[in-house]
């Protein structure tokens, strides 16, 4: 298992009632998304926001990280990409119960919210963990293996489908992709487009983000 370097934000340790992670996309690091706590943070009280930087350096971008290999960006092969996804998994999910350990919270009280790449690991990871958090963002991301969800999910989290309809990284055509396949999996799933937007958070989706974050959390 690799140890994750990470940001941490809000409550003081010790004090926290929720956790909310933060899962960066490729060639990013933690503190690209950590800054949403500023917004966040005053809607959401006693609430510890941690950002993990992901395990390896980015093939495609020198400077920043990824959780795992992305084959049309950087020419690695859909093996190497898949287990490089496995294990960042269990990387993120040992990441995932030391916070909850260090902080005393309950998986019920946390909630990951993901954006591109991290998006793609939060809706991997949080349905096969063996307890159900609150929920997860997926924001510009995209259901990785969906024909396996069903099999494979032992929780089902509510979730909230993000995408903006012109993002030219991640087709927009992604989010109808998982929407659907959480659906028929029996996931509670909600969505909101941001209009006009690319391959980004804007104000309108972060709103949303937010709100759901509040419904979920009880606040």
């Amino acid at each position: 298992m690799r140890e994750l370097n990470f940001g941490r934000r809000g409550a003081v340790q010790g004090q926290a009632k929720r956790i909310v992670v933060f899962v960066h996309g490729y060639g990013a690091d933690g503190a690209d998304l950590l800054g949403l706590a500023d917004p966040l943070g005053p809607h959401l009280p006693d609430t510890a926001f941690f950002a993990p930087d992901a395990p390896e350096p980015c093939a495609g971008n020198p400077f920043g990280r990824q959780w795992f290999p992305i084959p049309w960006l950087d020419g690695s092969s859909e093996e190497v990409a898949r287990d490089g996804l496995y294990r960042a998994a269990d990387d993120l999910n040992a990441f995932l119960d030391q916070r909850l350990a260090e902080e005393g919270v309950l998986p019920s009280s946390l909630a990951l919210v993901g954006f591109s790449q991290g998006a793609m690991m939060s809706l991997h990871v949080a349905p096969r963990r063996a307890e159900a958090i609150a929920g997860v963002v997926s924001i510009s991301g995209r259901l990785l293996e969906p024909d396996r969800l069903a099999g494979e999910a032992l929780v089902k989290p509510p979730v909230l489908v993000i995408h903006g309809d012109q993002d030219p990284v991640v087709p927009f055509e992604d989010m109808a992709l998982a929407g659907n396949a959480l659906l028929d999996a029996g996931f509670e799933t909600y969505g909101h487009v941001m209009q006009g937007t690319g391959h980004g958070i804007a104000p309108d989706g972060l709103g949303v983000a937010l709100q759901f974050l509040k419904d979920r959390f009880q606040i």
